[in-house]
């Protein structure tokens, strides 16, 4: 491997990209990492981190973190475009394509598979009750990642005060989410400017050493130049791939089909999903469910039970969403063909700007190494995720456990509560074992929701409290 002389001219992508790892064995390599990108974006990156770094050494750990707290700064899956990013800097421009490809080809082909099997007998009586039981370990799994964030971020009373309130503004006054996301940002930037010691613990590295060297040195990797003219370049080109087949189906099936609809909505979503996926389900639920009809509440949790038990992205529950929204308004379509395109569609707008976001960005990132206003707007804005998150927790507690639920208004105040003669006794006891088996038994997500899925079906059986 040919390594960069000091001084000397930055290499061509061309030239750097052939001094690397054989693009064949990244491929490789890459394919067998989606095969296990269980457990959401901390299991994801724990992958990476053990193949990449641990084990075949491609990779130093500070690079790697680097790579990471920059993907952090985006919106949309932070491990999806953390495989992009090292794949970029393994294979240059090919091989981000195929790092970011490969990471959620098994998710979408299972959640296509599993969509089907839902409204295809998802109302039959033992199938609902595993979803009961599946719905009661995703009420869990949410209460451990309100956990995790806040012990990571809310190191400081200032940093407390802005998650609660993003809780309160999400869940007492129906603030959007996106202006919840700005308000933290800022408030962020803010405490920065202010007062920079409140953030001064806040630092993602923590002074992380590698264990052994990489066999591919630093100066090793692909880079490019940033100029103005590549990066315009790869946004034209990435523009175009994300929205042409969005205005295929706009100009196809009209302005106002589910179609349209979901890839709009999606497309935007796509830019607002700081914090992982956790982060803006709220926000998604709230549309899906109250805005657009996709799915119910129900429907909602039971989908984000079937991205946890799936490969990829968590944020690949918006492909069952919009599955089951053109299956049940399919326009001039077949059912089957609708929910197809409309999932296909979803999938696309979410993903392809994670492209857009690393290539158009990676060249940039040294730039923002160390760079202040940036750290502080992110510790803003994940002090409020963890108030997003403990919303989430409480929407989906209140449709697991509770049959009916209403809204309490005065003025801008609108408060949800539930019908407590509607409790669901048996999704109670199951929540309440998920959480045990979580927090006191530290078991995997894959085993907590086996066990509440048998659980469910058990409580099926008519001897079974209701």
């Amino acid at each position: 491997m040919r390594r960069r002389t000091p001084g000397a001219g930055v290499p061509s992508d061309a030239e750097h990209r052939q001094d690397v790892v054989p693009l064949r064995d990244a491929v490789r390599v890459w394919f067998l990492i989606s095969l296990q990108t269980f457990g959401g974006p901390a299991g994801q990156i724990a992958v990476m981190q053990r193949v990449l770094v641990d084990e075949l050494r491609w990779i130093g750990q500070q690079r790697f973190l680097h790579a990471l707290n920059y993907c952090i700064l985006l919106p949309g899956p932070e491990a999806q475009q953390l495989a992009i990013y090292v794949g970029w800097l393994l294979n240059g421009t090919a091989g981000g394509l195929v790092a970011g490809t490969l990471f959620v080809i098994p998710g979408v082909v299972a959640l296509l598979a599993l969509s089907a099997l839902y409204v295809t007998v998802g109302t039959a009586t033992t199938v609902t009750a595993v979803f009961a039981g599946v719905s009661a370990a995703v009420l869990g799994i949410v209460a451990q990642a309100v956990v995790r964030v806040g012990r990571r971020s809310l190191h400081h009373w200032a940093l407390v005060a802005i998650a609660v309130g993003a809780f309160a503004a999400l869940t007492l006054f129906g603030v959007p989410f996106p202006l919840v996301v700005g308000a933290a940002g800022f408030a962020g930037w803010l405490l920065g400017r202010l007062a920079p010691d409140v953030l001064g613990g806040a630092a993602a590295e923590r002074g992380a050493v590698d264990a052994a060297a990489p066999v591919i040195p630093d100066d090793e990797l692909h880079f490019a130049d940033p100029s103005l003219a590549r990066a315009g370049k790869v946004l034209v080109v990435s523009l175009v791939a994300w929205l042409t087949p969005l205005a295929v189906v706009v100009w196809s099936t009209g302005r106002h089909s589910v179609f349209t609809e979901e890839g709009l909505f999606f497309s935007g979503t796509a830019l607002v999903t700081f914090g992982g996926a956790y982060a803006v389900l709220a926000f998604v639920s709230q549309q899906a469910v109250h805005t657009y009809g996709w799915v119910t509440a129900n429907d909602m949790v039971r989908g984000l039970g079937l991205a946890e038990t799936t490969p990829g992205p968590l944020i690949m529950v918006v492909q069952f969403v919009a599955f089951l929204g053109a299956y049940r308004d399919p326009g001039n379509l077949d059912p089957w063909a609708a929910a197809l395109l409309g999932s296909l569609l979803t999938t696309w707008v979410t993903f392809v700007p994670c492209f857009l976001f690393i290539l158009v960005g990676a060249p940039y990132v040294e730039r923002l190494r160390g760079n202040r206003s940036v750290a502080a707007t992110l510790s803003g804005i994940t002090a409020a995720v963890v108030g997003v998150i403990a919303n989430l927790a409480v929407y989906f507690a209140m449709h697991t456990v509770f049959t009916t639920t209403s809204t309490w208004t005065a003025g801008p105040l609108r408060v949800p509560y539930p019908d407590v003669t509607t409790i669901r006794l048996w999704e109670l006891l199951l929540t309440l074992l998920a959480l045990l088996l979580i927090f006191r038994f530290k078991w995997s997500v894959l085993r907590v929701m086996a066990v509440c899925a048998v659980l469910g079906l058990a409580g099926a059986l008519p001897f079974m409290p209701s």
